[in-house]
């Protein structure tokens, strides 16, 4: 199996062209079902933490003044993500602070970004919905820690990526998935897989 490196980021609103900045970012390491190694850490963008994503994550701004500059972290996290397949819950949400963190450092993303809700979806139609706290409920998914901080809710989906992972090469009857066949398997009409 390839490696692949599970994100998520923690931040200030929907989307950095409306000005959101990341306060947070995790990524997990994952290969042959097994987590491999974490990077975890808050991030200091010089912005201001809203109440209600304080309330909503547990991050406020004091926490945010006292963390390394954005810069600093997020060149830690793309070193420590390599050219590894990217994996996110909700990955339309990720991908845009992560390839807004490449851009300011001159870099353009390389490797694909798989969706993990998307692939859900398919894999696990029965759902009630495809949140990452329902899943991890209804799949009895292990939790390490409170959701909406990165490196808690990057090992939940590590966790559902392993486990869709399995689900994916029962039914292809193939013991290694490339990533292009997982990639297929997320843009398939849902109901077909």
């Amino acid at each position: 199996m390839t490696t692949y490196a599970i994100l998520d980021f923690e931040t200030t609103g929907m989307s950095p062209e409306c000005g959101a900045c990341p306060t947070e970012i995790a990524v997990v390491l994952v290969r042959d079902g097994q987590i491999l190694d974490r990077y975890q850490s808050l991030m200091n963008a010089n912005t201001w933490v809203p109440p209600f994503i304080e309330s909503l994550t547990g991050i406020s701004n004091a926490m945010v003044r006292k963390a390394p500059p954005m810069h600093q972290v997020m060149a830690e996290a793309v070193e420590f993500a390599g050219d590894y397949p990217l994996v996110a819950h909700n990955a339309s949400f990720d991908s845009k602070f992560w390839d807004d963190a490449l851009s300011r450092q001159g870099k353009q993303r390389q490797q694909t970004f798989l969706c993990s809700m998307l692939m859900a979806r398919r894999v696990f139609p029965d759902a009630p919905n495809h949140k990452l706290g329902t899943l991890v409920n209804f799949l009895r998914l292990p939790m390490s820690g409170q959701f909406h901080r990165a490196l808690a809710d990057a090992e939940a989906t590590a966790h559902l990526f392993i486990k869709m992972h399995q689900r994916i090469q029962e039914r292809l009857k193939c013991p290694k998935p490339s990533c292009a066949q997982l990639l297929a398997v997320q843009r398939q009409k849902i109901g077909t897989f």
